[in-house]
């Protein structure tokens, strides 16, 4: 495989153009000296890995640019990344039950919004996780998801950047929350936290556009139950909509990349959605160095 220094060369590193500073498009000078100070000091500790700037900038984000505190994240994560050993799992993991595990708990990726950013779908009304549990288990549950995300940083948005022009960091996710009930919600309470977790301590500033939909009566009260676990910043990007979602979505994702079931024009069956993983990613046009993404089951 290419370096890691290969394949940044080969997408945009500067994001969009931003009103807010902290992101590679905008710094203040005060932000250029903490970004500078931050790198000196890891790469005095011996690290190499994840140095560019746009991944020092989401963990100072992460910190509100406390040097000290951002430090302390960085170290945290690459040692649980050593432990874990997250930097090869794409080759060594393999999910073999995820055909299985779609149909219960559909979870999957369908092209980019209109900010070039991947779309990720989750249908947490459908999960049962009793059925589940006898096909696979939390343990391996979350090793996919730390599979996706490392897919999701060195294959599908360098993919999307080279697409967008610019750099893309963040994702569009929409929570299905169709048929979903208080007593299933809570069944997947435990997953749910270690998954937010690993989302905020180890990927800092992933999160661009969420949306909730099909929301039922009552969900604001369930979702006190998941928010104490979440870092506010998060909470704030979260969009809780109900059945009347689908101008929401539309302003957000161009009709042809959303499925039909959600109110778009991509025609699309549920079998495909759930294991093609179509997108930027799967195109040879923009495809990299980094070549194409693998899949987690053969």
């Amino acid at each position: 495989m290419a370096t890691e220094a290969e394949i940044l060369a080969s997408y945009p590193q500067v994001s969009a153009p931003s009103e807010i500073p902290g992101y590679t498009s905008n710094l203040t000078e005060e932000q250029k000296t903490k970004l500078a100070l931050f790198r000196k000091y890891l790469s005095e500790q011996g690290y190499t890995q994840r140095l560019d700037d746009a991944s020092l900038l989401r963990f100072l984000r992460a910190r509100k640019f406390d040097v000290e505190k951002a430090k302390e994240m960085f170290v945290n994560c690459e040692t649980w990344r050593k432990a874990e050993g997250v930097d090869t799992i794409l080759k060594d993991f393999h999910y073999t039950e995820k055909p299985l595990v779609a149909k219960m708990y559909p979870q999957y990726y369908h092209k980019t919004d209109k900010d070039g950013r991947p779309v990720y779908f989750e249908e947490l009304g459908k999960v049962y996780l009793p059925d589940m549990l006898k096909i696979t288990s939390q343990e391996r549950m979350l090793k996919n998801l730390v599979w996706e995300y490392e897919l999701f940083t060195t294959y599908r948005l360098p993919a999307c950047s080279r697409k967008q022009g610019c750099l893309v960091e963040t994702s569009c996710t929409i929570m299905d929350l169709k048929g979903i009930s208080i007593g299933s919600a809570y069944q997947v309470v435990g997953y749910v936290k270690e998954a937010s977790k690993i989302g905020q301590d180890y990927y800092p500033e992933r999160m661009g556009k969420f949306y909730c939909i099909n929301a039922p009566f009552g969900f604001a009260t369930a979702f006190k139950v998941f928010k104490g676990f979440l870092d506010p910043v998060t909470v704030s990007k979260i969009n809780i909509l109900g059945s009347s979602y689908k101008k929401e979505l539309l302003k957000q994702i161009p009709a042809e990349n959303l499925p039909v079931k959600y109110g778009g024009t991509s025609d699309v069956t549920d079998d495909d959605l759930y294991l093609k993983d179509f997108g930027p990613w799967r195109d040879t046009e923009y495809i990299g160095p980094e070549g194409e993404a693998p899949r987690a089951f053969s």
